[in-house]
């Protein structure tokens, strides 16, 4: 994905450099002033030259088409947001494959998963592992196996050492 870029003030900055060069500014000067490149003022005075209508315009968006709405992406956002459990899911946790299937429901649209992550970081969504700690957890219990059950278990090392089979001095 590339570099996001803030068209309108691209825009109002080729806006600038027009008002400075008929003005009478000398390109390099306004090259200077607004740090952009000499060349790019040029294109900007060829422009004003040209007979084309408002030529320093912000240009329409390139690139394929968004294939979700903006309709769409916010109730995708707002059921991201309630959760996985709302959805129907035994855990609250998203993953790429329970999030593409929402996609699908939302928006008739099917996402790989690596366009799932592309999508979500768009929409300012970050991985975030979940914590170690059920929320279920018993911590008495918990504390009582430490303590009574797993010593019981747990076998012990025994008294005697013996030479292991595969020594080689002898006694």
């Amino acid at each position: 994905m590339g570099k996001q870029r803030d068209r309108a003030k691209l825009e109002a900055r080729r806006l600038q450099g027009a008002r400075l060069l008929q003005r009478g500014l000398k390109p390099a000067e306004v090259a200077r002033r607004l740090d952009v490149s000499r060349t790019s003022v040029g294109r900007w005075q060829q422009a004003l030259r040209s007979k084309r209508r408002d030529p320093l315009r912000q240009a329409p968006r390139t690139g394929r088409p968004p294939r979700l709405t903006d309709a769409q992406k916010k109730r995708l956002i707002a059921a991201l947001a309630a959760g996985a459990l709302a959805q129907g899911y035994a855990t609250d946790l998203w993953t790429l494959a329970r999030v593409g299937k929402l996609i699908e429901k939302i928006g008739s649209k099917r996402y790989s998963e690596s366009g799932v992550w592309r999508l979500l970081k768009a929409l300012n969504f970050s991985c975030q592992r979940p914590s170690g700690r059920a929320t279920q957890r018993d911590e008495n219990a918990i504390r009582h196996w430490k303590k009574k059950r797993w010593p019981a278990l747990k076998k012990t090392a025994p008294d005697k050492v013996e030479p292991s089979s595969s020594s080689t001095s002898p006694e």
